[in-house]
């Protein structure tokens, strides 16, 4: 028997998502114009830092890291009209330029950015999509890029592994840094090692 093709299958949306993320335009991070709308996003990175060399991607294929901007109000019922007009989207991508810019070994000019606004319905899901179909090391390996964790940056809080790698002023560093960057490192190898 002949399997009928579902267009609301989870590998059909998927194809979908990724196929009309892939369709966007490239710009800067952060974009230059403001705009409304929560969604999905891809960073793609195409710098000189030697871990990174084997996905620096700039032809823009190979994301380092995506993500998601939800609408306000989700759990309070804010209507999906007043959610759209939000500028939560564009928000977050600037949020993560100004990581970027924080980072003592990396540089803004070496990121450019893939968005799409998503009805809020399917952004949890596009998302998922996304990072199931790319996994990209920020994603899958080097934790704490985006993070809004309670606690991140006090003192005694364990450093994240992107903290770790791109240190910023702002965040001390705790715990024998040397041997975690090593460690990071050789998890990075081996997960690129084995895509």
């Amino acid at each position: 028997m002949v399997e009928p093709y579902d267009p609301l299958s989870y590998d059909n949306l998927a194809r979908s998502v990724v196929g009309a993320l892939i369709e966007r335009a490239v710009g800067p991070l952060p974009p230059r114009t403001p705009f409304a709308g929560p969604g999905v996003y891809a960073i793609y990175y195409s710098g000189g830092f030697a871990a990174y060399a084997s996905i620096s991607s700039p032809d823009c294929t190979q994301p380092i890291y995506v993500g998601k901007a939800d609408p306000p109000g989700g759990r309070k019922g804010v209507l999906v009209e007043e959610a759209m007009r939000a500028q939560k989207l564009y928000s977050r991508l600037r949020e993560h330029a100004g990581s970027v810019r924080d980072a003592a070994n990396l540089d803004v000019a070496d990121f450019r950015c893939r968005y799409l606004v998503v009805q809020p319905v399917w952004i949890r899901l596009a998302e998922q999509f996304l990072v199931s179909h790319f996994r990209p090391i920020w994603n899958c390996v080097i934790d704490g890029f985006g993070s809004h964790v309670p606690g991140i940056g006090r003192p005694g809080t364990k450093s994240s592994a992107w903290d770790v790698l791109h240190p910023r002023e702002s965040r001390a560093l705790v715990g024998d840094v040397d041997e975690e960057r090593r460690k990071i490192l050789g998890t990075l190898r081996d997960f690129l090692t084995e895509a």
